[in-house]
């Protein structure tokens, strides 16, 4: 049994107020291009399909795009669960007329149900458990012992009962097992309490298909059947996702479980990167479209630097100020309390700024202009009083 394991499109995701739906369909593109070349027997998508729970309608469309051309003109089945960003109902809709299409979704709780698929070996069962808030599953499964994130998913487990005897399993969930590592692009489940689950859930089953985190990995689980993965998100969703490549996985099952995991590598229409040095000479570098955390290390003050980066690096997100002023204080420290630098000494770097943008040279107030500032100065905050 061949499975490709996706996870957490975030279809209709703004990244730093930038709409990314053509980003994502470009790796769309590539992840059906993928499940041409490789003919798996099944599509996983391990939840979030959308970024929130009333999508914009290019997401929905795009999404409906997708699953037409893997189900109807690939003929391969495909299986999805809701994510803690979806809307359950809204992903849920319709389940019962898709599956009849090769499509298998659980949205609601109600929709937690096992797909049998059979390859060489047998039959593999599919164990689709959507995202669903413990008090959700607590009010809906009347199971009172049901008291976070854990005791929700093994409730949701226990009531799909046991595999038969001999078949192979895998779960398809969506979740933050303890152990795995995160970034900065992932909502939290939980605020306050524990939103964690022990690897122990899934005892019994040969793989678990999870989504929620974004980074391609596996859970360890030493001494465990199951080979519990993370496929990762199709893209970077912060700039603290810089440097990790992201894939899709390709799993193989034999008749003992697991034999085989390869990660697929996409490539993202931009990159998402980091740039740091001094104004002129960030500017003096080559042109990119990449998107781009702009880091300064300039100590004095820049007129209008995000539209003047802009002109050469169009997508441009973020400017931050390393240092601001010749005491050299972090920025954002002096940002928050400006009092720590001298007004006068603030004109004057400005002074200087506007002087060179406007003929090239760089020149200094002289003691009758300083001693003009002064007193507008003492005037303003005389007035403010």
């Amino acid at each position: 049994m061949r499975i490709l394991h996706t996870s957490d499109w975030h279809l209709g995701r703004l990244f730093h107020r930038v709409h990314l739906t053509e980003d994502q369909a470009h790796v769309l593109d590539q992840l059906i291009e993928v499940a041409r070349a490789e003919r798996p027997d099944v599509i996983v998508v391990a939840g979030d399909l959308y970024d929130r729970a009333v999508p914009p309608p290019q997401a929905v469309e795009l999404l409906d795009e997708v699953f037409t051309r893997l189900t109807s003109e690939l003929s391969i089945p495909t299986i999805a669960i809701a994510g803690n960003h979806d809307s359950a109902e809204r992903v849920g809709f319709g389940a019962r007329l898709l599956g009849q299409r090769r499509l298998h979704i659980a949205g609601t709780v109600g929709q937690a149900r096992s797909v049998t698929l059979d390859d060489a070996h047998g039959s593999v069962d599919f164990v689709l458990v959507p995202y669903a808030a413990p008090e959700v599953v607590r009010a809906i499964c009347g199971d009172e012992r049901v008291r976070g994130h854990e005791a929700a998913l093994r409730s949701q487990l226990e009531a799909l009962g046991p595999a038969p005897s001999g078949r192979r399993r895998v779960a398809i969930a969506h979740a933050f097992v303890e152990g795995a590592r995160t970034c900065d692009s992932e909502r939290p489940l939980t605020v306050g309490g524990a939103g964690t689950v022990a690897a122990s859930v899934f005892e019994g089953f040969d793989y678990v298909a999870l989504g929620h985190l974004h980074r391609p990995q596996d859970v360890a689980t030493p001494g465990a059947k199951a080979r519990i993965r993370y496929s990762g998100s199709l893209l970077p969703y912060s700039f603290s996702e810089v440097g990790y490549d992201k894939s899709v996985s390709l799993v193989e099952l034999d008749a003992a479980g697991v034999s085989r995991v390869q990660e697929i590598p996409l490539s993202p229409r931009r990159k998402v990167r980091v740039m740091q040095g001094r104004f002129e000479e960030l500017l003096a570098g080559p042109p990119s479209e990449d998107y781009l955390l702009v880091r300064l290390d300039d100590r004095e003050p820049i007129l209008d630097a995000m539209a003047r980066l802009r002109a050469r690096f169009p997508n441009v997100l973020v400017v931050e100020r390393t240092k601001l002023g010749p005491s050299g204080h972090d920025a954002r420290e002096e940002l928050q309390d400006p009092r720590r630098i001298d007004t006068l000494e603030l004109f004057e770097q400005f002074y200087r700024t506007v002087v060179a943008a406007e003929d090239d040279a760089e020149r200094e107030l002289d003691e009758a202009d300083r001693t003009l500032v002064a007193e507008a100065v003492a005037a303003a905050r005389e007035a403010s009083v």
